[in-house]
């Protein structure tokens, strides 16, 4: 750990069942318009329009962008920057999965400073003026984004995934209603749900990890594997999907403040490229990945070994981690977690581009929080191991 470290969470966090029905004061407190930024499912589901209800009670106009069908794009940004501008808003709502949040969130920030978001890309330009203030509130149990600081957006120029990470992009209040994850469908619950894992482990054996962060990603690693399955098969228990939701939620503060890492610096590049939504893109590469970075990370994998089992509290370290290995493996196989086949990705294709991945990846920086740290080979060996991956097997990967 560094001398210091730096914690940073929303101002306000709403946590709990009903927790929807505070957006109306959340709202009026902040402002007398808002925008949400939602999509088509959210609308179908009756979400946006109960929303509009709150904010009506709480005498708070407000105006929906909807048009987010993906992956978070610089295209989103703008157009729900025009409709934020066109209807004269002064707040912003995310409604949705971590594509809604991002998105609000870089309209937060262009409110009130100028400039394309690329701009904001790995702090060459700062977001100066205080943002709109961003009340965001998710709808699945996953990525965290309303309680991080970071955003990330596809240019779709150069089909880059730019993550951008400054403490403006923080949403100031977090509204994490479990009841809103029920109309998740299994499969968007298992990828989520692996998703969080992923961050809760990332930044518990990430090089810039700290005792506040360990917290949080202890707490979530425990939430999460002991509910994601019953969340998974049995979606309609609250218990477990109320466990899920404040799982992502520290997953997401904790990762904030340390970083994710490998994971993540090799997922960005998969969704860029082949539009696969970030959830199972970390979700396929999580298991290869830990079997790669095992040696280096053997007391921070032990715990998440005994985690997983209890029995595991009386193995050696090295055991322990091994079991933590095969226990993600056998969870995403039980999750149906496709692999790039599996998802129909081609592999000439992949082929094509997985130098440019590769370096999309390395430059994204998250590798350099990792235990073991990748050379741009290395990465291109774990796409092509990640093409066709087994979780029935195991894989040994030189220490050297």
């Amino acid at each position: 750990m560094e001398s210091y470290a730096v914690f940073r969470m929303p101002g306000t966090i709403n946590y709990g069942r009903q927790a929807f029905e505070t957006v109306g004061k959340e709202a009026a407190e902040r402002g007398s318009k808002a925008l949400i930024i939602s999509d088509k499912v959210m609308e179908s589901l009756g979400y946006v329009s109960e929303c509009r209800d709150y904010l009506t009670k709480a005498n708070i106009e407000s105006a929906v962008y909807s048009g987010i069908e993906s992956e978070p794009t610089d295209v989103y940004v703008a157009e729900g920057l025009k409709v934020f501008k066109k209807e004269e808003c002064d707040v912003v709502i995310s409604l949705g999965g971590g594509s809604c949040i991002d998105t609000a969130k870089a309209i937060s920030i262009l409110g009130t400073n100028d400039g394309y978001i690329g701009d904001y890309m790995g702090g060459n330009k700062l977001a100066d003026q205080k943002p709109i203030p961003h009340i965001a509130i998710p709808t699945t149990a996953g990525t965290g984004a309303e309680a991080t600081d970071v955003t990330v957006i596809t240019n779709t120029s150069t089909d880059v995934k730019m993550m951008i990470k400054q403490p403006a992009f923080m949403p100031h209040v977090a509204i994490v209603d479990p009841l809103l994850t029920i109309s998740s469908p299994q499969h968007v619950t298992a990828a989520t749900g692996i998703d969080a894992l992923s961050h809760a482990v990332e930044a518990y054996i990430s090089k810039r990890s700290h005792p506040m962060t360990d917290t949080m990603a202890l707490s979530a690693m425990k939430l999460i594997v002991q509910n994601i399955r019953t969340a998974f098969h049995d979606g309609k228990n609250v218990d477990a999907r109320e466990s899920m939701a404040l799982g992502a939620m520290q997953a997401g503060i904790a990762f904030t403040n340390s970083s994710v890492c490998l994971v993540h610096g090799m997922s960005r590049p998969i969704g860029a490229l082949f539009h696969v939504p970030h959830g199972y893109s970390n979700a396929m590469l999580l298991p290869a990945v830990l079997e790669y970075s095992k040696e280096y990370a053997i007391d921070r994998l032990a715990d998440l070994g005994r985690i997983f089992s209890p029995e595991a509290e009386g193995y050696a370290d090295e055991q322990a981690a091994e079991l933590a290995v095969h226990a993600v493996k056998e969870l995403c196989l039980e999750l149906n977690i496709p692999n790039l086949c599996g998802w129909g990705i081609d592999k000439e294709q992949l082929e094509s581009v997985i130098s440019k991945m590769a370096a999309d990846a390395l430059a994204s920086g998250s590798p350099a929080n990792n235990p073991r740290v990748p050379e741009q080979l290395e990465i291109e060996e774990l796409y092509n191991i990640c093409f066709d991956y087994d979780y029935s097997t195991e894989r040994t990967f030189d220490k050297n």
